[in-house]
């Protein structure tokens, strides 16, 4: 899917979408979720006021959901999404990425 086709609006993409655990556990796919969520927020954020710092801090957030995301190594292959839900949040990450990137060269 191109990444232009992949939304980075919170409301449509967290919203419409509730990320259930397969296999894993309930409580680590909630964490995950929430470290997402709050990605989705400061990007909004960030969206709106075009500063520098909150363009930072929505890089950040978005590098930690991109770790979260990465292939659980034993003994944690249970603290994961199940891999439909990860690759589709990969590519969420990516589209970020050139979000932010769009977003700094407007600021700058």
């Amino acid at each position: 899917m191109p990444l232009e086709l992949i939304s980075t609006n919170p409301a449509k993409s967290r919203r419409a979408r509730n990320l259930t655990p397969e296999f894993g556990s309930a409580y680590s796919v909630a964490e995950i979720n929430a470290y997402i969520a709050i990605r989705d927020q400061l990007l909004d954020e960030a969206e709106k006021l075009h500063s520098i710092a909150k363009l930072g801090s929505t890089a950040l957030a978005n590098e930690f959901v991109e770790g979260c995301l990465k292939p659980a190594r034993a003994p944690y292959e249970a603290q994961r999404l199940p891999e439909k839900d990860a690759a589709r949040e990969r590519k969420r990450c990516e589209a970020v990425r050139v979000r932010i990137a769009e977003l700094r060269d407007s600021a700058a």
